[in-house]
Protein backbone atom coordinates (compact mmCIF):
# COMPACT_ATOMS: atom_id res chain seq x y z
CA UNK A 1 0.00 0.00 0.00
CA UNK A 2 1.29 3.44 -0.38
CA UNK A 3 3.10 5.67 2.56
CA UNK A 4 0.64 8.12 4.07
CA UNK A 5 3.25 11.41 4.05
CA UNK A 6 4.92 11.78 7.36
CA UNK A 7 3.87 8.22 8.26
CA UNK A 8 6.55 4.91 7.69
CA UNK A 9 5.22 2.16 5.25
CA UNK A 10 5.17 -1.13 5.59
CA UNK A 11 7.78 -3.35 4.43
CA UNK A 12 8.16 -6.82 2.91
CA UNK A 13 11.81 -6.68 3.65
CA UNK A 14 12.89 -10.01 5.75
CA UNK A 15 15.76 -9.06 6.84
CA UNK A 16 14.04 -6.05 8.90
CA UNK A 17 11.70 -8.78 10.22
CA UNK A 18 14.09 -10.94 12.98
CA UNK A 19 16.92 -11.28 14.91
CA UNK A 20 20.26 -12.72 14.79
CA UNK A 21 18.99 -16.05 16.49
CA UNK A 22 16.47 -16.70 13.80
CA UNK A 23 17.64 -14.62 10.54
CA UNK A 24 21.55 -16.20 11.18
CA UNK A 25 20.90 -19.91 11.62
CA UNK A 26 22.99 -22.23 13.23
CA UNK A 27 24.62 -23.86 10.01
CA UNK A 28 25.25 -20.04 8.34
CA UNK A 29 26.89 -19.01 12.04
CA UNK A 30 29.13 -21.71 11.66
CA UNK A 31 29.84 -21.79 8.15
CA UNK A 32 30.75 -17.83 9.30
CA UNK A 33 32.86 -19.03 11.96
CA UNK A 34 34.84 -21.09 9.85
CA UNK A 35 35.87 -19.12 6.87
CA UNK A 36 37.22 -16.40 8.97
CA UNK A 37 39.29 -18.73 10.64
CA UNK A 38 40.23 -19.52 7.46
CA UNK A 39 40.62 -16.62 5.77
CA UNK A 40 42.01 -14.39 8.59
CA UNK A 41 42.68 -16.45 11.36
CA UNK A 42 40.29 -15.05 13.74
CA UNK A 43 38.63 -17.16 16.18
CA UNK A 44 34.82 -15.84 17.06
CA UNK A 45 32.76 -17.09 20.12
CA UNK A 46 29.44 -18.29 20.27
CA UNK A 47 28.65 -15.30 21.81
CA UNK A 48 29.69 -13.10 18.69
CA UNK A 49 26.51 -13.69 16.68
CA UNK A 50 24.79 -10.86 17.41
CA UNK A 51 27.76 -9.03 16.04
CA UNK A 52 28.36 -11.06 13.03
CA UNK A 53 24.55 -10.52 12.11
CA UNK A 54 24.68 -6.61 12.70
CA UNK A 55 27.84 -6.07 10.33
CA UNK A 56 27.21 -8.92 7.62
CA UNK A 57 23.79 -7.41 7.62
CA UNK A 58 25.20 -4.66 5.91
CA UNK A 59 26.99 -6.27 3.23
CA UNK A 60 23.85 -8.41 2.60
CA UNK A 61 22.10 -5.14 1.36
CA UNK A 62 24.61 -4.05 -0.59
CA UNK A 63 24.84 -6.49 -2.68
CA UNK A 64 21.28 -7.13 -3.05
CA UNK A 65 21.13 -10.70 -1.64
CA UNK A 66 18.22 -12.05 0.30
CA UNK A 67 19.24 -14.64 2.82
CA UNK A 68 22.77 -14.85 4.91
CA UNK A 69 23.17 -18.12 3.10
CA UNK A 70 22.84 -16.06 -0.39
CA UNK A 71 25.49 -14.34 1.03
CA UNK A 72 28.08 -16.94 2.09
CA UNK A 73 27.71 -19.01 -1.23
CA UNK A 74 29.04 -15.32 -2.69
CA UNK A 75 31.74 -15.29 -0.18
CA UNK A 76 33.29 -18.71 -1.02
CA UNK A 77 32.50 -18.25 -4.60
CA UNK A 78 35.83 -18.73 -6.68
CA UNK A 79 37.93 -15.33 -7.10
CA UNK A 80 34.60 -13.61 -5.27
CA UNK A 81 35.37 -10.10 -5.02
CA UNK A 82 33.23 -10.08 -1.61
CA UNK A 83 35.63 -12.20 0.01
CA UNK A 84 37.78 -9.12 1.23
CA UNK A 85 34.38 -6.90 2.02
CA UNK A 86 33.48 -9.93 4.38
CA UNK A 87 36.71 -9.94 5.85
CA UNK A 88 36.80 -6.21 6.46
CA UNK A 89 33.38 -6.10 8.06
CA UNK A 90 34.36 -8.73 10.98
CA UNK A 91 37.56 -7.24 11.62
CA UNK A 92 37.32 -5.43 15.05
CA UNK A 93 39.10 -2.03 14.31
CA UNK A 94 38.79 -0.57 17.75
CA UNK A 95 41.91 1.92 18.25
CA UNK A 96 42.88 5.11 19.57
CA UNK A 97 45.99 7.44 19.71
CA UNK A 98 48.25 6.65 22.50
CA UNK A 99 46.06 3.75 23.48
CA UNK A 100 47.40 2.04 26.84
CA UNK A 101 50.16 5.23 27.10
CA UNK A 102 52.50 3.33 29.00
CA UNK A 103 53.55 1.44 25.63
CA UNK A 104 54.28 4.98 24.11
CA UNK A 105 56.33 5.82 27.42
CA UNK A 106 59.07 3.02 27.15
CA UNK A 107 59.15 3.56 23.88
CA UNK A 108 60.06 7.18 24.13
CA UNK A 109 62.82 6.19 26.84
CA UNK A 110 63.61 3.03 24.12
CA UNK A 111 63.93 6.15 21.23
CA UNK A 112 66.18 8.78 23.27
CA UNK A 113 68.85 6.37 24.14
CA UNK A 114 68.76 5.56 20.25
CA UNK A 115 69.57 8.92 19.61
CA UNK A 116 72.03 9.73 22.36
CA UNK A 117 73.81 6.79 20.72
CA UNK A 118 73.37 8.45 17.10
CA UNK A 119 72.42 4.39 15.63
CA UNK A 120 70.88 3.02 12.94
CA UNK A 121 67.15 4.78 12.59
CA UNK A 122 64.60 2.99 14.97
CA UNK A 123 62.30 0.95 13.17
CA UNK A 124 59.07 -0.11 14.13
CA UNK A 125 56.19 -2.04 13.16
CA UNK A 126 52.69 -1.80 14.14
CA UNK A 127 51.33 -5.31 13.08
CA UNK A 128 47.38 -4.08 13.34
CA UNK A 129 47.45 -0.74 12.64
CA UNK A 130 43.79 -0.89 12.23
CA UNK A 131 43.05 3.29 11.22
CA UNK A 132 46.19 4.40 11.80
CA UNK A 133 46.42 5.82 15.10
CA UNK A 134 48.94 3.56 16.84
CA UNK A 135 51.55 4.18 13.65
CA UNK A 136 51.28 7.76 13.97
CA UNK A 137 51.50 7.74 18.18
CA UNK A 138 54.88 6.13 17.44
CA UNK A 139 55.94 8.04 14.65
CA UNK A 140 55.33 11.23 16.76
CA UNK A 141 57.00 9.13 19.91
CA UNK A 142 60.07 9.27 17.42
CA UNK A 143 60.04 12.99 16.21
CA UNK A 144 59.63 13.88 19.91
CA UNK A 145 62.36 12.15 20.98
CA UNK A 146 64.67 13.26 18.14
CA UNK A 147 65.20 10.14 17.38
CA UNK A 148 65.50 8.93 13.44
CA UNK A 149 63.34 6.12 12.60
CA UNK A 150 60.95 4.32 10.09
CA UNK A 151 57.40 2.95 11.39
CA UNK A 152 55.33 0.31 8.98
CA UNK A 153 51.86 -0.19 9.88
CA UNK A 154 50.00 -3.13 8.02
CA UNK A 155 46.84 -4.67 8.38
CA UNK A 156 44.59 -7.53 7.11
CA UNK A 157 41.46 -4.54 6.62
CA UNK A 158 42.06 -2.64 3.36
CA UNK A 159 39.30 0.06 4.30
CA UNK A 160 41.06 1.22 7.54
CA UNK A 161 44.24 1.13 5.60
CA UNK A 162 43.00 3.54 3.09
CA UNK A 163 42.08 5.69 6.73
CA UNK A 164 45.46 5.15 7.86
CA UNK A 165 47.24 6.34 4.41
CA UNK A 166 44.73 9.41 4.04
CA UNK A 167 45.98 10.04 7.78
CA UNK A 168 42.48 12.92 7.71
CA UNK A 169 40.54 12.68 10.90
CA UNK A 170 37.62 14.20 12.73
CA UNK A 171 38.74 16.36 15.14
CA UNK A 172 36.85 14.35 17.93
CA UNK A 173 39.31 12.11 17.44
CA UNK A 174 42.20 14.00 18.68
CA UNK A 175 40.64 15.32 22.01
CA UNK A 176 42.79 13.30 23.78
CA UNK A 177 45.88 14.58 22.74
CA UNK A 178 47.65 17.70 24.37
CA UNK A 179 47.34 21.19 22.78
CA UNK A 180 51.14 21.21 21.89
CA UNK A 181 51.42 17.48 20.61
CA UNK A 182 48.18 18.21 18.29
CA UNK A 183 50.12 21.93 17.33
CA UNK A 184 53.19 20.11 16.68
CA UNK A 185 51.55 17.06 14.57
CA UNK A 186 49.04 17.98 13.05
CA UNK A 187 46.61 20.76 10.36
CA UNK A 188 43.68 21.95 11.60
CA UNK A 189 41.10 21.89 8.23
CA UNK A 190 39.27 25.15 6.79
CA UNK A 191 36.18 25.38 5.04
CA UNK A 192 34.95 22.21 3.59
CA UNK A 193 37.44 20.22 5.99
CA UNK A 194 36.25 22.05 9.08
CA UNK A 195 36.29 20.00 11.96
CA UNK A 196 39.01 17.50 10.70
CA UNK A 197 42.57 17.32 11.08
CA UNK A 198 45.50 15.88 8.56
CA UNK A 199 49.22 14.32 9.89
CA UNK A 200 51.99 16.66 8.81
CA UNK A 201 54.37 15.93 6.35
CA UNK A 202 57.50 15.58 9.03
CA UNK A 203 55.71 12.66 10.60
CA UNK A 204 53.80 11.40 6.93
CA UNK A 205 58.00 11.00 6.37
CA UNK A 206 58.53 8.33 8.54
CA UNK A 207 55.27 6.00 7.93
CA UNK A 208 54.35 3.61 5.12
CA UNK A 209 50.82 1.51 4.99
CA UNK A 210 50.76 -2.16 3.57
CA UNK A 211 48.00 -4.46 3.98
CA UNK A 212 49.34 -8.19 5.51
CA UNK A 213 47.57 -10.89 7.18
CA UNK A 214 49.04 -12.69 10.04
CA UNK A 215 48.02 -15.63 9.51
CA UNK A 216 49.68 -15.86 6.38
CA UNK A 217 52.01 -18.72 6.42
CA UNK A 218 54.41 -16.24 4.15
CA UNK A 219 54.92 -12.72 4.93
CA UNK A 220 57.19 -10.31 2.37
CA UNK A 221 61.04 -10.08 3.32
CA UNK A 222 61.65 -8.07 5.78
CA UNK A 223 64.55 -6.75 8.03
CA UNK A 224 64.76 -6.84 11.76
CA UNK A 225 62.80 -4.23 13.91
CA UNK A 226 64.03 -2.64 17.07
CA UNK A 227 60.28 -2.39 18.14
CA UNK A 228 57.30 -4.34 17.27
CA UNK A 229 53.16 -3.38 18.27
CA UNK A 230 50.68 -6.08 18.18
CA UNK A 231 47.97 -5.46 20.16
CA UNK A 232 44.79 -6.59 21.16
CA UNK A 233 44.55 -9.28 18.21
CA UNK A 234 45.76 -12.45 19.19
CA UNK A 235 43.30 -12.74 21.51
CA UNK A 236 41.26 -13.80 18.41
CA UNK A 237 43.92 -16.46 17.65
CA UNK A 238 44.11 -20.07 19.27
CA UNK A 239 46.73 -21.13 21.03
CA UNK A 240 48.88 -23.00 18.40
CA UNK A 241 48.69 -19.79 16.07
CA UNK A 242 49.80 -17.41 19.20
CA UNK A 243 53.16 -19.49 19.76
CA UNK A 244 53.78 -19.43 15.59
CA UNK A 245 53.24 -16.18 15.53
CA UNK A 246 55.71 -15.59 18.74
CA UNK A 247 58.24 -17.32 17.13
CA UNK A 248 58.03 -15.29 13.75
CA UNK A 249 58.12 -11.90 15.92
CA UNK A 250 61.07 -13.48 17.97
CA UNK A 251 62.30 -14.14 14.50
CA UNK A 252 62.15 -10.45 13.49
CA UNK A 253 63.08 -8.41 16.49
CA UNK A 254 66.81 -7.77 16.94
CA UNK A 255 68.28 -8.50 20.63
CA UNK A 256 67.15 -5.98 22.83
CA UNK A 257 64.20 -5.22 20.99
CA UNK A 258 60.70 -4.75 22.05
CA UNK A 259 57.35 -6.18 21.79
CA UNK A 260 54.28 -4.45 22.61
CA UNK A 261 50.90 -6.46 23.37
CA UNK A 262 47.31 -5.52 24.18
CA UNK A 263 46.21 -5.19 28.08
CA UNK A 264 44.63 -8.35 28.38
CA UNK A 265 47.44 -10.13 26.38
CA UNK A 266 50.93 -12.05 28.23
CA UNK A 267 51.28 -14.60 25.52
CA UNK A 268 55.15 -13.81 25.23
CA UNK A 269 55.99 -14.97 28.89
CA UNK A 270 55.83 -18.61 26.92
CA UNK A 271 58.43 -17.89 25.10
CA UNK A 272 62.54 -18.48 26.46
CA UNK A 273 63.37 -15.82 23.84
CA UNK A 274 61.69 -12.74 25.84
CA UNK A 275 61.67 -11.34 28.84
CA UNK A 276 59.32 -8.95 30.80
CA UNK A 277 60.33 -4.99 31.05
CA UNK A 278 56.82 -3.36 32.04
CA UNK A 279 53.67 -3.77 31.72
CA UNK A 280 52.50 -5.86 28.95
CA UNK A 281 55.72 -5.33 27.20
CA UNK A 282 58.55 -7.70 26.34
CA UNK A 283 62.16 -7.79 25.45
CA UNK A 284 64.18 -10.17 23.16
CA UNK A 285 66.75 -11.31 25.00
Amino acid sequence: MAAVPGSFALTSDPLLAGDAATLLNDGDFATVRQLIADYAGIKLTLQKRNMVYNRLLRRLRTRRVGNFGEYLELVQREGSDEREAFVNALTTNLTAFFREPHHFELLHEHAQRRAQERGAPLRCWSSACSTGEEAWSIAMVLREAGCAGEVLGTDIDTEVLATAQAAIYRMERTTSLPPERLRRHFLRGAGSNEGLVTVRSELRSLVRFGQLNLQSPVWPAQQRYDVIFCRNVVIYFDREFQKKLLARFADLLVPGGLLMVGHSESFPAAHPGFRSCGRTAYERT
